[in-house]
């Protein structure tokens, strides 16, 4: 590589004239050169890395990014924003040539973060810590992200779910179901699961370790003294300045990314029974067929982040065994305690909760075979009511119809999105529907403080567009939004390929002109057209 990332070459055929559009050109250009080196070589180290972090059209790109993230508007301990850096005279452009200047000369130092305590759901009285970075420091985070993740991306497995481009919670659930299914050669031979739980994983994460697996890859030390000092940054709590020994502060642009790299050792220990990366999906199922025939266990691993299960076809002494073995290698290799407490071997039919939703091994009704299935858990059920009911209570009797609608609509539409996928997930959702309606009704009679249906119906009931005998709560053009109207359907399961814009596997259409080009290039990164 170039010094400087001056062998990153412009778009062919000529130049765009939008600047957003040669941002985005280079920094795909440079992603793609880079995954294709790191997925080529597994033992290559980079050592010219700075030289693209700074680069005015990293940092172009990185801003873009952040700017369309409404916590751009959050400010950190220095009480910056967006809209302060676009209204200062000389704007963002002057804003990043400061940052450009600053990180060149080797005077940049990242401000403390800035903590937040965040409930958690489903749990009173405990609560996540999250770590708000100034605006420049998430700025510098992100150029840093944009050069690491494709190096670092190659060397991730393919059972590893979690704040990864194109994967989600979803394909971490399709790939326990899919081993839960039944396969040519009959049943599936899983038998136990065992549920894996990490005691303050983000927070107890090593520094030393996370830096000893960076260095594997990248040599260049001004990068590394950068990350370093992201992780040694201080965390502003209730005035005080605290400086953490280990973990990576839950909120920072780079955190995700780090926590992956420090967590792929997990996904290396069952690297003998799960596809491996730069491997074929034959390779791993020959080494479980061969285990099996010897009658030794095997051991299948599904990550999202800290969040894992180990699906083992074998005796349950031997996931008992497995999970003591478990508990042992954290705690040696990366320092890590996992909660035996929380970590339960469960059989299979009775089922386990992961990400969300209940997985559990049934008889298919067509065929008798046992087949994986996701459902809707109970307690998340009645927690959505709770939440719902909260929002309809006689506290919230001086707002509108309109207002309650606008609160309501998205809790309605996102959990409805999320658990559509579910078995039964119509049951469900037509249940909430009637019992949500039947709150709003209870509502408005408490409001107008009447109780004669026919006149809250005219006023309130109204038929929606699509299906003329169906109605719903509305207040002028607003209309509550009802969970039936998600289409249910099976979660479509991608490849073990991570689909992203630099995987050689996925390429981009080569352009035939610079509008097609373009479009292509920008939907996948989820920008706005280039200006013509």
């Amino acid at each position: 590589m170039a010094k400087g990332g001056s062998g990153l070459s412009e778009p062919a055929g000529g130049r765009v004239n939008s600047p957003g559009a040669v941002n985005t050109a280079f920094v795909l250009d440079m992603q793609r050169k880079l995954y294709r080196w790191s997925n080529a070589d597994a033992d290559k180290v980079f050592g010219d890395l700075f030289n693209l972090i700074i680069d005015q059209r990293t940092l172009a790109h990185a801003w873009a990014r952040l700017a369309r993230n409404r916590g751009s508007q959050t400010p950190g301990t220095d009480g910056m924003t967006r809209r302060k850096v676009e209204e200062r005279p000389g704007g963002v452009a002057l804003y990043l040539e400061q940052i450009r200047a600053e990180v060149r000369q080797g005077a940049y130092r990242p401000e403390p973060v800035r903590q937040r305590l965040i409930p958690k759901a489903g749990r009173p009285g405990q609560f996540r810590p999250l770590g708000i970075p100034t605006l420049k420091d998430r700025l510098v985070q992100m150029a840093v992200k944009l050069v690491l993740e494709p190096i670092y991306e190659a060397d991730f497995y393919p059972t590893s779910f979690g704040f990864r481009r194109g994967r989600s919670t979803h394909d971490a659930l399709a790939a326990v179901q899919r081993t839960l299914h039944p396969t040519n050669h009959g049943p599936s031979p899983v038998r136990f699961v065992i549920e894996g739980d990490i005691k303050g994983c983000f927070d107890a994460i090593d520094h030393h370790l996370l830096m000893d697996r960076i260095r594997l890859r990248v040599s260049d030390r001004k990068v590394v003294r950068l990350v370093h000092a992201f992780l040694k940054a201080g965390v502003m709590i209730e005035g005080s300045l605290r400086h953490p020994v280990t973990g990576t502060p839950q909120g920072g642009v780079l955190s995700p990314l780090l926590a992956n790299i420090f967590l792929t050792a997990i996904d290396e220990r069952y690297g003998r029974w799960t596809v491996r990366p730069r491997e074929r999906l034959q390779q791993a199922a020959d080494r479980r067929h061969t285990d099996r025939r010897a009658g030794r266990p095997t051991f299948r691993i599904v990550r999202y982040a800290d969040d894992f299960v180990i699906m083992v076809a074998g005796t349950e002494d031997e996931a008992h065994a497995e999970r003591d073995a478990l508990a042992r290698f954290l705690e040696q290799e990366l320092r890590l305690e996992l909660s035996k407490e929380k970590t339960l071997v469960t059989p299979v039919e009775k089922g386990f909760d992961f990400l969300g939703y209940r997985v559990v091994q049934t008889t298919a009704l067509r065929t008798g075979r046992p087949v994986g299935n996701l459902y809707i858990p109970k307690q998340k059920v009645q927690r959505m009511r709770d939440n719902l009911k909260g929002r309809t209570t006689r506290s919230n009797l001086e707002r509108t119809l309109g207002a309650l609608i606008d609160e309501l609509n998205p809790l309605v539409r996102g959990w409805r999105t999320y658990y559509r996928h579910a078995t039964d997930a119509c049951r469900e959702f037509n249940s909430l529907d009637w019992w949500l309606g039947q709150r709003v009704y209870r509502w408005l009679c408490k409001k107008h403080r009447i109780r004669s249906w026919k006149r809250l119906r005219r006023r309130y009931y109204r038929p929606t567009p699509d299906r003329a005998t169906a109605r719903v709560w509305a207040d002028g053009s607003r209309q509550l939004a009802r969970f039936g109207e998600a289409t249910t359907s099976r979660y479509r399961r991608k490849g073990s390929v991570t689909d992203v814009a630099w995987n050689d596997a996925n390429p981009l259409p080569r352009r035939s002109d610079a509008k097609a080009y373009w479009s292509a290039v920008n939907s996948l990164l989820s920008l706005d057209p280039p200006m013509a």
